[in-house]
């Protein structure tokens, strides 16, 4: 009797631990998703571990749920909740979820330069993104001693960023954006691209501010080295009735210069702003970019074309290309034939 019962307690303490093993599998080790999909879940500074639960409800199982809030009861998680971009992947369990989110093995994004035209609208769009606050960035990219920190001023701090795509913490400070965003910089530029710069007497930041105008006048990647190669000619005319310089008499800087960057047609009336970026009163290049320009942008400065045209008029058949012209009497009948579209579809 004596050993049958103890075979008996034993395939019932066996039976019990196989349960048990179960039920803790069941609980810690199956995929803690709902769905078959890859979920991210976005924890800020100020969350709390019941803002993490709540968040993480939505897309969890229930037990997985239950086994997530005993791990979190058990140990110091709920008073150092870290905050970060975490991925749910499928098949992943409550204790490989907890895991990284204790220890913070976050999920980095993939993050896009947007070839935008100002500060404001670059940290705007930067914080859609990132964990970061707007106002901070723009304040940064503001402030003329951090500018200085990383070899700019503000009129130039934009030319750091490369509109390429990186991937970065979501939680990112500003300090390391802008570090990452310095390095990746100087990689841009490191080897054939400072080489070709160096051979148009051009520095990054020239390179950048010419770009940007270029992507401002056409959206042709094709024509862009033909644009770069007129403004590049008029950057370096010289003689008696330019002793100064040829103005670049670019449109879209009196765009920038007025921050009115729906206008149709540049009239008369706007040329006379008085502003750095006004290119049909000062010679030479502006203080910094109109934008941050594209990476075609920016390769078709470092690739122009050298030819002789030092004109360009918008083409009257609205293709986004243009009539370049050696003679200013050229020009005026490129003009006359633009003005006459714009006034025949009713643009002002």
């Amino acid at each position: 009797m004596n050993k049958n019962l103890g075979k008996r307690l034993l395939l019932a303490a066996a039976a019990c631990i196989v349960v048990a093993v179960g039920i803790s599998y069941y609980y810690f080790f199956t995929s803690m998703l709902k769905g078959d999909s890859t979920e991210y879940v976005y924890i800020d500074d100020d969350d709390t571990i019941d803002s993490v639960l709540v968040k993480l409800r939505p897309i969890a199982n229930a037990h997985s749920m239950s086994a997530f809030s005993m791990l979190a009861n058990h140990t110091s998680y709920a008073q150092h909740v870290r905050s970060g971009r975490y991925a749910l992947t499928p098949g992943a369990g409550a204790l490989t979820v907890f895991r990284h989110m204790k220890n913070g093995l976050q999920s980095p994004i993939s993050l896009t330069v947007p070839s935008v035209r100002t500060a404001d609208k670059l940290a705007s769009e930067l914080s859609r993104k990132l964990m970061i606050d707007s106002t901070a960035l723009y304040r940064a990219l503001t402030d003329e001693p951090t500018c200085r920190k990383y070899g700019y001023d503000t009129a130039t701090i934009v030319c750091m960023f490369i509109p390429n795509t990186y991937d970065i913490y979501w939680n990112t400070s500003v300090d390391r954006l802008l570090d990452r965003m310095k390095k990746e910089s100087e990689h841009f530029w490191e080897g054939e691209r400072n080489e070709k710069a160096n051979a148009l007497h051009l520095t990054p930041v020239q390179v950048i501010t010419l770009a940007s105008i270029v992507d401002e006048e056409t959206a042709n990647d094709s024509e862009k080295p033909m644009v770069a190669g007129m403004y590049y000619k008029r950057l370096n005319i010289r003689n008696a009735e330019y002793p100064n310089g040829m103005p670049l008499q670019a449109d879209p800087t009196i765009k920038f210069a007025w921050k009115r960057f729906d206008l149709k047609r540049i009239y008369n009336n706007l040329l006379h702003i008085d502003s750095p970026y006004n290119t049909y009163v000062n010679p030479g290049l502006p203080p910094g970019p109109i934008r941050i320009p594209s990476v075609a942008g920016i390769d078709a400065v470092l690739n122009l074309v050298h030819h002789d045209y030092i004109y360009m008029c918008a083409k009257e058949d609205f293709s986004g290309t243009h009539n370049f012209a050696r003679t200013y009497k050229e020009h005026l009948q490129n003009a006359a034939k633009y003005s006459k579209a714009l006034n025949e579809r009713g643009i002002k």
